[in-house]
């Protein structure tokens, strides 16, 4: 285990950007060295042009031009070495992948005896540095992955969640995937979602995210040809992470959550996920939440997800059926972002303008606090956008709440 913060290390084995001892150093064309992992992140991931430390312009391929620098990793290995178990000894990196050693892996991937040791080596080396992930992503490797896993019967063998695995670490972005999954049609998500239903739950987690990236790629026609049983996994996924309390932590919901935000404009996706159970798992996912900023971010998706349900008669009736659906949607208004501002009271203000004629539903919304709600961001901060909505509602239904001293003085505003 690492216990260098026990000694003192040399300022000079340290990264500039992590300030962790670099086990890779590359000195970049400003002449300032960095670890390689860090510094390619910075150029390639955060998309950065300037030297970290000198702030000076770097040529446009900054990261192809990285040189190692040897003396100073033989010096940090020394050293490393030298101190004993206090700090992990630093195994002399391997050399970046090139274009014809990534066409090696793709031979071996045919050959299915090879298969598995070759994915592990893959994801190896991904993993290892920026430089090697984008050689390997740009060289059709991604491609291949899919191709295993729609030509693979067994949805709960190594190969699988090894390919899953390779797809994820390989971070394989919507651009890159739209030949892959125009060339599949269907038939990749198909073998995604047969995944997320009978596949254990790491391996689920992981297709998850791996279908978000596929989806995003998917042109219009795939997208309104998703099968009910496409939004019953995606659903599912949430239900697990709601039922087995992993919502704090877990990617599996917010992942899901922008799969089905995504899918809803086409079609009639926005029926088949509340005929799945669509507002019942949002609101159930709502009340589960824990707090903190992954329960904002995931509050927003949430609100927006149950926004465009609510536009259809089906989303608007399961909402007002669930017995918490009112009032956690009053309950996270002005309390999460002035995104979920909006949201919340764009969802109130569908039902309160849709179901006017449903007194349960009015004398509900008085009931729960909604209608208290709506009139505080008459007073809030809030855009005139989210005001003037709250406005109609309450003018709408003047009649039932007239009597509520919340509502009194803003019926002549």
């Amino acid at each position: 285990m690492d216990d260098s913060s026990s000694i003192e290390v040399p300022r000079l084995f340290l990264c500039p950007i992590s300030l962790e001892i670099m086990r890779d150093p590359v000195t970049a064309a400003t002449g300032m060295t960095y670890d390689r992992r860090s510094i390619e992140r910075w150029l390639l991931v955060d998309g950065r042009s300037t030297c970290p430390v000198t702030q000076l312009q770097l040529p446009p391929d900054a990261a192809a031009s990285l040189t190692p620098n040897h003396t100073l990793r033989r010096l940090i290995q020394s050293w490393s070495a030298a101190a004993g178990e206090a700090v992990d000894r630093i195994p002399t990196p391997r050399a970046p992948v090139d274009r014809t050693e990534v066409a090696g892996f793709i031979r071996d991937l045919s050959v299915r005896q090879r298969r598995v040791d070759v994915i592990r080596k893959v994801v190896d080396l991904a993993g290892e540095s920026e430089s090697n992930r984008r050689c390997m992503a740009g060289a059709g490797v991604p491609a291949k992955m899919a191709e295993i896993l729609m030509d693979t019967s067994k949805i709960d063998g190594e190969e699988v969640s090894l390919a899953l695995d390779a797809l994820y670490v390989l971070r394989v972005p919507p651009e890159e995937w739209k030949p892959v999954v125009d060339g599949a049609g269907n038939r990749l998500i198909d073998t995604v979602v047969r995944i997320l239903m009978h596949g254990c739950d790491e391996v689920k987690s992981t297709a998850t995210l791996i279908l978000k990236s596929i989806v995003e790629a998917a042109n219009r026609g795939t997208l309104e040809q998703l099968s009910p049983l496409f939004f019953q996994s995606v659903l599912c996924s949430i239900r697990d992470d709601v039922g087995g309390g992993r919502i704090s932590s877990s990617s599996t919901p917010h992942a899901a959550l922008k799969i089905l935000s995504h899918v809803t404009p086409w079609g009639r996706n926005r029926v088949k996920i509340v005929e799945a159970g669509g507002v019942w798992a949002s609101v159930e996912l709502e009340l589960a939440a824990a707090e903190g900023d992954e329960r904002r971010r995931r509050t927003e998706l949430n609100l927006a997800l149950l926004r465009q349900l609510c536009e259809c008669a089906e989303g608007r009736a399961e909402l007002v059926r669930h017995a918490a659906g009112i009032a956690v949607v009053a309950k996270r208004v002005l309390r999460v972002s002035p995104a979920a501002n909006e949201q919340g009271v764009a969802i109130l203000c569908a039902v309160g303008r849709c179901l006017a004629m449903e007194e349960r539903v009015v004398r509900e919304m008085l009931a729960v606090g909604a209608v208290a709600k709506l009139c505080l961001v008459l007073q809030a901060n809030c855009s005139t956008g989210v005001k003037e909505k709250a406005r109609r509602v309450l003018r709408l239904h003047s009649a039932a709440w007239k009597d509520s001293p919340c509502v009194q003085s803003y019926l002549s505003i």
